[in-house]
């Protein structure tokens, strides 16, 4: 069962209540069975597929599912599940309300067999409701966190088409293409798609460098939404000494994490850094050996370390050359109902760690910490020393600016989606704050609040740019352009909305911490004509990436396609 079948489906419980829904799931094909057969298989699909947005203790990005089984009928589910857009056509009330309340359309599933839905619902069946600790409601939250909309700019975009990256599975999306970057000697293209498989681009044709797949035994993409092969850097001195860094995501108990926690907190899967050595860096495909450098146990299946890059303006001999920056998410442990795996200097989870690679001072002894790194020299033994800063849900990107400033996109949770200036031993607020508002993540996780008035003793930084779930869903990118074939492009910094597939942009000089950029959106062309993501690619859920070349140039992706286009033209029309 796909991740987003899960998504829509199993946030009826939310809907079922809003609804006061009196029909219990005794129709056809009850969840009501004692077959441990069937719960099992159910267990395993479940975890594989729909653990990535939900849980039986708190709302996740879908609701909690104890209880579910005896608020909603099976059979509706069931035809939810076939076709959700059918359903908010037709106005049936629950659909319709679980399309306002998640701002999202949903594809069909009608290819998904009955039975291994069936297994699903009776494992969901086996979970009673939680206690009910929660606040469903508090009249003290804010309805519209951000009410005025993203304006719609004088400028207008033209990209032109250059790749198309090949199809991955022949279900759902065509690919689930993520990163896009530059190999720093021949300032190469490379794409990487979660399934598996890193891409060069030559002569814009994707060519397959690195097959993890083949690799890796105990890789796994599954369940989706962001695991698999994640991430990749090469680094800077790739052209002599060879080597190339990943991340990718293995089965829980695949080896001895490094970085772990109770073990009577579940595990669902663990991410891995990797370093590849290549006596041949002029060699096509890759041609080498790996070795691990750590590993990471994750309480969920999404927010793992799907950024690791690079300081692309640092100069062999200065502070920050060769040191590696990861982008580690909380791995969801917030809302699995573990508010404490983050915000802490002896967690790594929701941060921004910095590491030598090449180093051996480390707790594994197979890498390094840079000496200025904000707690390098802190005498608790406890303390994580890789860490930049952290109380991040999701460092997403890491990107720089001309300027030497680190931007990172944070995808956020119900409500705000950020654009973060990273500086050292900062803590950015997660899971207390989402965005620049207050978050009780011990309460209802949905809600967001002002700020108290005691702000200013937590010490956190917040956001230089920030729109809410009115105008999308998750943040994508933060690359200012460094080009210069577009010259109406200059000074600004891009982004946009993964879901929706919005393009937006905040003026460069706006961008400091202690103030909100204005944000604004593009209009896009293809060959002069106005279009959409949501035309390009033909999905309702664009799932946009963006990336940036040797010469400053940018690119977005959208995953449904595999297509890649290059921003070529910007035109701004006088008000």
């Amino acid at each position: 069962m796909k991740k987003n079948a899960c998504l829509l489906v199993l946030t009826l419980l939310s809907t079922l209540l809003l609804n006061g829904c009196k029909t219990k799931g005794t129709d056809k094909g009850s969840a009501d069975t004692v077959d441990s057969t069937v719960i099992s298989q159910g267990q395993i699909a479940f975890t594989q597929n729909c653990s990535s947005c939900h849980n039986f203790k708190t709302d996740g990005i879908g609701p909690h599912l104890g209880g579910l089984t005896k608020e909603a009928p099976v059979e509706w589910i069931k035809k939810f599940i076939q076709d959700p857009k059918a359903m908010i056509e037709m106005g049936d009330e629950r659909a319709s309300r679980l399309f306002e309340k998640y701002k999202a359309m949903m594809p069909s599933f009608s290819h998904l067999k009955e039975e291994e839905i069936d297994h699903i619902i009776a494992f969901i069946g086996t979970k009673k409701s939680p206690n009910k600790r929660k606040k469903l409601d508090d009249p003290n939250a804010l309805k519209n966190p951000i009410p005025e909309p993203i304006p719609l700019s004088n400028i207008t975009i033209g990209l032109q088409e250059i790749s198309q990256i090949p199809p991955s599975s022949t279900e759902g999306q065509l690919t689930r293409i993520c990163k896009f970057d530059i190999r720093p000697d021949t300032k190469e293209i490379f794409i990487v798609d979660l399934r598996g498989k890193l891409y060069q681009l030559q002569d814009n044709k994707p060519m397959l460098y690195l097959d993890m797949v083949k690799e890796k035994p105990n890789f796994i993409p599954k369940p989706g939404l962001a695991t698999g092969f994640g991430s990749f850097a090469f680094h800077p001195d790739f052209a002599r000494n060879g080597l190339l860094y990943t991340t990718h995501t293995e089965s829980p108990g695949s080896g001895t994490a490094d970085f772990a926690y109770n073990d009577t907190i579940q595990v669902t899967l663990q991410w891995v850094l990797s370093e590849w050595k290549t006596d041949e860096p002029s060699a096509f495909p890759f041609r080498g050996k790996s070795r691990e450098l750590f590993r990471v146990n994750m309480i969920g299946s999404y927010h793992g370390v799907q950024e690791i890059t690079f300081n692309p303006l640092a100069k062999k001999g200065s502070e920050d050359y060769g040191l590696l920056y990861i982008g580690i998410g909380d791995g969801a442990g917030v809302e699995f109902g573990y508010p404490f795996i983050v915000r802490s200097k002896d967690k790594i989870w929701g941060s921004i760690i910095r590491i030598d690679p090449l180093g051996k001072d480390s707790r594994n002894g197979k890498y390094g910490i840079p000496d200025t790194n904000p707690y390098a020299k802190d005498p608790d033994p406890n303390t994580v020393r890789e860490v930049y800063a952290n109380g991040f849900r999701n460092p997403h990107r890491i990107t720089w600016t001309k300027a030497g400033q680190i931007l990172a996109s944070n995808i956020g949770h119900h409500n705000v989606e950020s654009l973060y200036m990273i500086l050292p031993g900062h803590d950015y607020g997660w899971p207390i704050r989402e965005g620049k508002f207050l978050m009780k993540p011990e309460e209802n996780m949905s809600l967001v609040f002002a700020l108290p008035p005691n702000d200013s003793t937590y010490h956190i930084t917040y956001p230089v740019a920030q729109y809410d779930h009115d105008e999308g869903n998750a943040i994508s990118g933060g690359f200012e352009y460094w080009g210069s074939a577009v010259s109406d492009l200059k000074g600004k910094c891009l982004f946009g909305d993964i879901v929706k597939g919005r393009v937006f942009f905040v003026e460069m000089k706006d961008l400091r911490i202690g103030h909100q950029a204005t944000i604004k959106e593009m209009t896009v062309t293809v060959n002069g004509t106005p279009t959409t993501f949501v035309k390009l690619c033909g999905a309702d859920k664009v799932d946009m990436r963006f990336g940036r070349d040797h010469k400053g140039e940018l690119y977005i992706m959208t995953k449904p396609d595999g297509k890649v286009y290059k921003i070529i033209s910007a035109t701004t029309k006088a008000i």
